[in-house]
């Protein structure tokens, strides 16, 4: 069956709110299309616009004249307020019939409710989406509110696509919309939501975010990657010594136990030191590509040359979190390294196994987010080439 690619844009006050993290729990555990891109953005008034006319003449409505607000909210609220952009939040999804899953995991709006027990929270628009009229007649709106925007046709995607695919080439990547004064007390920081949360369709990716909004730091950045092998030694590289150091000792006085036990003859310290430089050190070196193996994908050492710097095999979502104290606050609700001594309510504690399989990665140092954040280029995103290569195959298509 043919893939088509559509998205859904979480509009600047659920983005404010940090609801970010529950909205993508909820797309990740319920549809069966992939994640494929993702990417803050902060839309000048001019993108707002023609932004807003797609959406005021589209095919499809949703039964309450959403056609029309939605349209308004979009030129009132998606762009610039008194010169200050807003941070939005676009996810592209690929796979069959995209727009037909999506609308339903984003649901239709709820008109306010007589009776609370009427209100339910199945959809994502159930949950942080409000529709509420002054009276019964439904004369007047008094408060409209729709959490996340998404298009009702394949060819309304694809005119949403074009878009933002000719607007998103000339964006940074991360998004830096706040007076001078405020980057002088803030830090930044990255965030990696590891490979083992994306082995299937679950809410954990979005669990994880959500942890990381008690923060209160901002998403100011944010990406979907599959780390290169190259990109995976360069990142963690500074740790392989650090690693053996650890490690080696631990292999060789392991070793030296077993062979004692197997042979029942005791070892003296000077076989166990050969132990630790011999098998300690290349055991160490095996946990080593272990590492790069699960980021991305494969081994060095089964790498070919000409293929260390392609996209790996797995898949990882990095983003970039702005505040005060950025690197201290991450640190403290991921947990240390080890889940086993993770404290209770840490991420690596819910959702960490073991030392190389721990959920996610923080930077530990304002340098070391520096020198991750270069590695990663996280100032560069693939979303535009992304839309662009989608329309161009499928123009072909339609041509022949």
């Amino acid at each position: 069956m043919e893939q088509s690619l559509s998205y859904v844009l979480v509009t600047p006050y659920t983005v404010a709110k940090s609801r970010t993290g529950g909205v993508l729990s909820r797309l990740l555990s319920r549809i069966s299309l992939e994640l494929v891109g993702a990417q803050m953005i902060a839309m000048d008034q001019t993108i707002t616009e023609e932004y807003a006319l797609i959406i005021r003449t589209r095919e499809k409505d949703e039964g309450v004249n959403t056609s029309n607000l939605l349209s308004s909210y979009i030129e009132q609220n998606l762009g610039p307020t008194g010169g200050v952009k807003h941070r939005s939040l676009l996810l592209l999804f690929k796979g069959e019939h995209p727009c037909d899953e999506l609308t339903k995991v984003v649901g239709s709006f709820q008109k306010e409710a007589r009776l609370v027990e009427n209100v339910t929270g199945m959809s994502i628009r159930d949950t942080y989406a409000d529709l509420i009229y002054t009276d019964e007649k439904e004369s007047e709106i008094l408060y409209f509110e729709p959490a996340v925007i998404t298009a009702q046709s394949q060819n309304e995607a694809d005119q949403t696509l074009a878009l933002f695919g000719s607007w998103l080439p000339g964006q940074n990547n991360i998004v830096k919309n706040r007076p001078p004064e405020y980057y002088e007390k803030t830090q930044r920081t990255l965030v990696i939501i590891k490979p083992d949360n994306w082995k299937y369709a679950s809410s954990r990716p979005g669990m994880i975010i959500d942890m990381f909004s008690r923060s209160g730091l901002r998403i100011v950045g944010i990406k979907v990657l599959k780390m290169s092998v190259s990109q995976a030694l360069q990142f963690y590289g500074p740790t392989k010594e650090g690693l053996k150091a650890k490690l080696a000792p631990i292999y060789g006085m392991q070793a030296r136990e077993l062979l004692e036990s197997e042979f029942n003859v005791l070892l003296g310290d000077q076989l166990q030191n050969i132990l630790t430089n011999s098998f300690g050190d290349m055991y160490s070196e095996e946990q080593f590509e272990r590492i790069v193996e699960f980021m991305a994908g494969i081994k060095p050492s089964d790498c070919k040359a000409e293929d260390l710097e392609k996209p790996g095999l797995v898949k990882c979502m990095v983003l970039i979190y702005e505040g005060v104290d950025a690197i201290g606050k991450i640190r403290t609700i991921l947990g240390p390294t080890d889940p086993n001594k993770a404290p209770a309510g840490t991420i690596r504690r819910e959702f960490g196994s073991n030392i190389r399989v721990n959920a996610a990665h923080a930077s530990d140092s304002p340098e070391n987010a520096q020198r991750e954040m270069g590695i990663l280029q996280v100032e560069e995103n693939f979303n535009a080439t992304l839309i662009k290569g989608y329309l161009e195959s499928k123009a072909t298509t339609s041509s022949c």
